[in-house]
């Protein structure tokens, strides 16, 4: 078992902890989910996850496959975001990464895709319905530089949204992320939208798993933990949020008073 550098350390509601690595953070996160899954599946014979996609969560997804203690035909997947008019197979879409890193390494009950593609009003109505089945055990909340959760940017971003899902433009911010993580060459190639599950949505997840490594991450999350509670800075949703584990490396930490 891999063990944070410096204990567990607490900001609101959330618990956080620092890991030497990246790469031993997804070891730990990892753990934690299957823990989680076995615990949902014990009490009511399935468990139903949200995951996030994006560089940040490279780590703990790739554990979280190669673990042999989760019963994966007991586990129905979601993913909480698309780009509007990005098809299943572009390399950017999010329904691709979670194809090739998740869909074709194990045999889950279902996976269940937000598609970018025809009528974002009849899209959101239907993956509303699918989470609206059943509780929703885990959700992998990371958090861009920009603060977000999911797509939810500040100007968009709503602790009291109504919706499930909504329909978001992105900022600038967001979009020229993608292009700093490799997905598209220039933020003109960016889709300026997206279907995103939003804020309250996200929020009625039994338990969040929020995986942030890498330095460029470091002023956000210093915002989220540090900072107010705010749409602002989406991300600080976490803190009141009532089993919420926030795992970073000593990049992501940097700027964080300890």
């Amino acid at each position: 078992m891999i063990a944070p550098v410096n204990g567990t350390h607490i900001y609101g509601t959330a618990k956080v902890q620092v890991f030497s690595t990246r790469a031993e953070l997804g070891v730990a996160a990892a753990a934690d989910v299957a823990h989680l899954i076995k615990e949902a599946v014990r009490e009511h014979g399935h468990a139903r996850i949200m995951i996030a996609t994006g560089n940040s969560q490279l780590d703990v997804v790739k554990e979280l496959v190669l673990r042999s203690d989760i019963e994966w035909p007991k586990v129905d997947v979601f993913h909480m975001d698309e780009y509007v008019g990005v098809d299943g197979d572009h390399p950017a879409g999010f329904q691709r990464w979670i194809r090739e890193r998740v869909e074709q390494k194990v045999n889950a009950r279902s996976i269940n895709y937000i598609s970018g593609l025809g009528s974002t009003d009849e899209e959101i109505a239907r993956y509303t319905d699918l989470l609206n089945a059943g509780p929703i055990d885990i959700a992998f909340v990371g958090i861009g530089e920009n603060g977000h959760i999911a797509f939810n940017d500040p100007p968009v971003a709503d602790f009291n949204d109504p919706q499930m899902l909504k329909r978001v433009v992105l900022d600038a911010t967001c979009r020229q992320q993608q292009v700093n993580e490799g997905h598209f060459a220039t933020i003109d190639l960016v889709p300026k939208e997206a279907i995103t599950v939003t804020c309250s949505g996200l929020f009625r997840a039994k338990n969040w798993i929020s995986c942030v490594p890498e330095a460029r991450k470091a002023k956000a999350v210093r915002t989220a933990l540090e900072g107010e509670i705010t749409t602002a800075c989406p991300a600080s949703l976490a803190k009141r949020h009532l089993n919420t584990t926030i795992y970073l490396d000593t990049q992501s930490a940097s700027l964080l008073t300890l």
